[in-house]
């Protein structure tokens, strides 16, 4: 990889983008521009909601680039002895560049995004309402997202997703001050969307539509709303003071107390007050889509709907009192850590009533094995692994132990992989026919699916067992001992069979976009095969009309 690399793509991508949009415009220009102005300049909830999803998956497939080059060099490269620099032209600040693009563009660019997709296309139509209750503050909202990514591509900057400082103050350049930039454009478009649902679930909710009959899934949205507009703020401010030490010399965190230490700790403080409660941002919509798909696939209503509920507002509340054990090893109070253990533990209470409400849900269900519910207990099994990991680094002993591992990366990634990657694939596969009224191919689902499911833990698995054998996060090499190399092999595979899946999944949902075979029913998902529960649902049964019978006095008897 040479300093010529990234411009010579960027500039090959805009030259065939530019090729496809003249040979749009000569063969068909007057489709192209109508279709441009229905989508541009939209305000509807739904089609915005459709944006948002297929922008979030551009992303997704662009952070993966940056992942599979960090596996391939970690696992393929060194695990065959051989030399990054020489081999891929991987140095320590090229490293530092490509897990902070991956991590940035995945939380803000994938996940996020793509909730908010689901939101749009949803609430509106669960509450009973026609619209968002500000279309055109939405519609700005969405627009702003897909320059703030080209800016955070563009910035290239190696301080990690985290932006620790002295480091990120330090750093040569201008690429951390338009990193600075791309977030705070993200900020306003999320602070944006978290107000407009905050009116539309409040003010707009259809008569008989009460905060105890919504669906789970719009309580979802609503709580991770309330997240957003009271966490966004911390991070804000901790950019600002990085920009302003930057730009300005302020020395707001370089020197607090007069120690470069004191501006680190201020810095983690601020950040992660932000960062924890962004873990279930991340995660609580991903809670209420599968609360309600998991419920229409079983036959069955969603079991506890009023514990679900209330253990969505208690992740609330507890996600503010756990950020500091994040910072167990920075030489804090013993009682400090001490409360702050307790805290995260507590937070495994509301995990463990989700998790065993699902299960209950699915206990004596006619369960319709389709796709989508495949992703659901897939889900399930996912966050199970990463919450048990998670209440393990609650632990103060053990955290002193993991801290900076390889088993902090397995444990962060099982949630937002095993768990919200999952369910984002159930809601696509759910809604896929019902937004465009074509079936998927079932089979490369079904692909899809086992490669995805089997990538994931062949991928994080092993980072367990690097973990707990010592291997630190962020270096761009390791010594080779133990067993680290075979184990980053190992955890490479498991990533190349996950992108090849998602390969597979993009093709099946282009080819059936345009060639899938038609839904026949008004709810596709309202009918269950006889037999085997995994393809499309039949048409149902013509219903037969009685025919009334004679009788002896000519009269009829129904």
């Amino acid at each position: 990889m040479t300093d010529l690399t990234v411009p010579i793509v960027e500039v090959s991508l805009i030259v065939a983008l530019g090729a496809f949009l003249l040979y749009l415009m000569s063969y068909h220009g007057p489709w192209l521009v109508r279709t441009l102005k229905t989508w541009l300049f939209t305000t509807d909830h739904r089609r915005i909601g459709v944006m948002y999803i297929v922008t979030g998956i551009v992303f997704f497939f662009i952070g993966g680039i940056y992942a599979i080059e960090i596996r391939t060099d970690l696992g393929f490269v060194q695990g065959l002895g051989l030399d990054p620099q020489t081999t891929l032209g991987i140095t320590p600040d090229v490293y530092s560049t490509l897990f902070t693009m991956h991590g940035v563009l995945m939380i803000f660019m994938f996940i996020m995004p793509v909730l908010a997709g689901f939101g749009n296309f949803l609430v509106p139509s669960m509450i009973g309402s026609r619209e968002m209750a500000l279309p055109r503050i939405n519609a700005i909202a969405f627009w702003m997202l897909p320059p703030a990514g080209v800016i955070l591509i563009l910035s290239n900057a190696n301080a990690g997703w985290t932006g620790y400082v002295p480091l990120s103050v330090q750093a040569p350049g201008d690429g951390i001050d338009l990193w600075i930039l791309g977030l705070h454009i993200l900020t306003i478009s999320s602070m944006l969307g978290a107000v407009n649902f905050l009116v539309t679930i409040t003010k707009h909710r259809a008569p008989g539509v009460h905060y105890w009959n919504m669906p789970l899934f719009v309580w979802s949205i609503l709580i991770n709303s309330v997240l957003l507009i009271f966490a966004l703020p911390s991070l804000s401010i901790a950019l600002t003071f990085v920009l302003s030490d930057r730009v300005f010399g302020t020395h707001i965190l370089a020197a607090v107390n007069g120690t470069p230490l004191g501006g680190a700790l201020l810095y983690q403080n601020i950040f992660w007050f932000f960062a924890h409660p962004e873990v279930y941002i991340m995660v609580l919509p991903a809670f209420g889509l599968i609360s309600t798909i998991l419920p229409k696939l079983a036959r069955k209503d969603i079991f506890g709907y009023g514990a679900m509920a209330i253990a969505l507002g208690v992740f609330a509340v507890l996600s503010f009192a756990v950020w500091e054990h994040h910072m167990f090893v920075t030489g804090i109070s013993t009682n400090i850590r001490f409360v702050f253990m307790l805290a995260t533990m507590a937070i495994a209470v509301p995990s463990a009533v989700k998790t065993f409400n699902w299960v209950a849900t699915l206990w004596g269900g006619r369960i319709w094995m389709a796709l989508p519910m495949w992703f659901c207990v897939a889900f399930i099994t996912g966050f199970v692994i990463g919450g048990l990991s998670g209440l393990m680094l609650a632990s103060i002993p053990i955290d002193y132990l993991y801290h900076g591992t390889y088993f902090v990366v397995a444990h962060f990634h099982y949630i937002l992989l095993g768990g919200t990657l999952m369910a984002i694939f159930a809601g696509i596969y759910f809604y896929f026919p019902i937004i465009t009224r074509r079936w998927y191919n079932q089979r490369l689902g079904q692909i899809h699916f086992l490669m995805t499911y089997v990538g994931i833990n062949v991928l994080l698995f092993p980072m367990f067992i690097l973990g707990a054998e010592g291997m630190p996060r962020r270096v761009y090499t390791y010594l080779y001992s133990g067993n680290f190399q075979a184990l980053n092999f190992i955890s490479t595979l498991g990533a190349y069979i996950l992108g090849i899946g998602q390969l597979i999944f993009l093709f099946n949902m282009v080819y059936s976009y345009y060639g899938g075979e038609p839904v026949t029913t008004p709810d596709p998902w309202g009918e269950e095969l006889a037999v085997t529960m995994t393809g499309p649902a039949p048409e149902p049964a013509p219903v037969r009309t009685p025919v009334p019978l004679p009788t002896a006095t000519g009269a009829e008897v129904p």
